[in-house]
């Protein structure tokens, strides 16, 4: 130690320091004056990519700064080897740090901005939360690895120990990872949200909350469902609130005692009668079949609305005018019809034997089709 500095001269030693203190003060007021500009720049600019670079520009280090000055000062002083070995692994150390708290500001605003979609609906904070978390994790794990690399340290063996160990963890947690990753599926790929209105399986009711694990329904009985993500995702979802119109498909029969020429006057006047109501849209209407017993209609229309109770006040206002518009018409609509035959002449198979109940020889006269 003494030997080192009788080598170095008083006045290097001064040099350096006042070297050290100028440049800090000069760098320091440059970064100062750039990081202003810059914030207020993104300020002005109020997003995009400009954003970033302010929120990097506040997380610059001074530590940084005086390492810079530092290094700019030890070029007049003469160090042996191991002290500017030494210096370089610090030189390292602080550019790794610096680079790591840009990045992690980026991370963190990038999932602040997230939260908030360009439709204006909220996004899971959970799950950004999440994201961002394993994310910021994998960054600064990959700046200490490099900062052991830098060292000397063999980081090949450590990452296998880290990797054996976690496979290990993983497969005595498997059941909360698959529910993790699920929870974390359903934050990205979005199949439904909270608010959303969901059938699956004999399950129907609203979103209320998407947690790490289970997700909580509010079915329309009133009672809580709570279901496991891993378990729901292997469902077929049908999404309601995700409905931009309603596909409505009725059909009714109409009496064969109709004559030809009014059957031929249902269509259109199914036709007006749908295009009469408001938030309608009018598909199709048409003779389906000749039944046995009625004459079958089939009608296709759409309501441009995903709420199911102005569907059925639409619909019942189209089955009351259609209801009303037919009696006007004297068409009356087509009900089961069983016909009897009273045959006259009963061939001997078919009259009763002697030994049957009272009454069956005047049913068997009697032909039920």
């Amino acid at each position: 130690m003494f030997k080192w500095v009788n080598e170095a001269t008083v006045i290097n030693l001064a040099l350096a320091l006042v070297i050290v203190v100028v440049s800090y003060w000069i760098i320091r007021r440059i970064v100062s004056a750039v990081t202003g500009r810059i914030i207020a720049w993104s300020t002005h600019k109020s997003g995009g990519w400009t954003q970033y670079v302010g929120a990097m520009a506040e997380r610059t280090s001074r530590l940084l700064i005086l390492l810079m000055a530092i290094q700019i000062g030890l070029y007049v002083i003469d160090l042996n080897p191991i002290w500017e070995d030494r210096v370089s692994h610090i030189w390292f150390f602080v550019l790794a740090l610096q680079a790591g708290l840009w990045i992690d500001a980026v991370i963190q605003l990038w999932a602040r901005s997230s939260m908030q979609s360009k439709s204006g609906h909220q996004r899971s904070q959970l799950t950004m939360t999440m994201i961002s978390l394993m994310i910021r994790v994998a960054l600064w794990a990959v700046v200490f690895l490099s900062v052991l690399a830098n060292l000397g340290v063999n980081i090949t063996a450590f990452v296998a120990s880290l990797g054996i160990g976690g496979i290990a963890v993983a497969l005595a947690v498997q059941n909360v990872l698959s529910d993790l990753f699920a929870s974390l599926s359903i934050g990205i790929d979005k199949p439904f949200e909270q608010g959303d209105f969901v059938v699956f399986g004999d399950i129907a009711g609203s979103i209320e909350y998407i947690g790490l694990k289970t997700t909580r329904i509010r079915s329309l009985s009133g009672e809580q469902v709570i279901c496991s993500n891993t378990q729901l995702l292997q469902q077929t979802i049908h999404n309601y609130k995700r409905m931009s119109e309603r596909r409505i498909l009725f059909s009714f029969d109409i009496s064969y005692r109709t004559p030809p020429e009014k059957v031929a006057e249902i269509a259109p006047l199914v036709k007006e009668i749908i295009t009469s109501v408001e938030q309608t849209r009018f598909d199709r209407a048409h003779l389906l079949a000749l039944q046995t017993n009625a004459l079958k209609f089939e009608v296709v229309y759409y309501v441009l609305s995903p709420d199911y109770n102005l569907y059925m006040d639409i619909q019942q206002k189209i089955n009351l005018e259609l209801l009303t518009q037919l009696a006007q018409r004297e068409i009356k609509f087509g009900m089961p019809v069983r016909s009897l035959e009273f045959l006259e002449d009963v061939p001997v198979a078919h009259r009763a034997a002697p030994d049957a109940p009272k009454g069956a020889e005047a049913a068997s006269g009697i032909e039920i089709r």
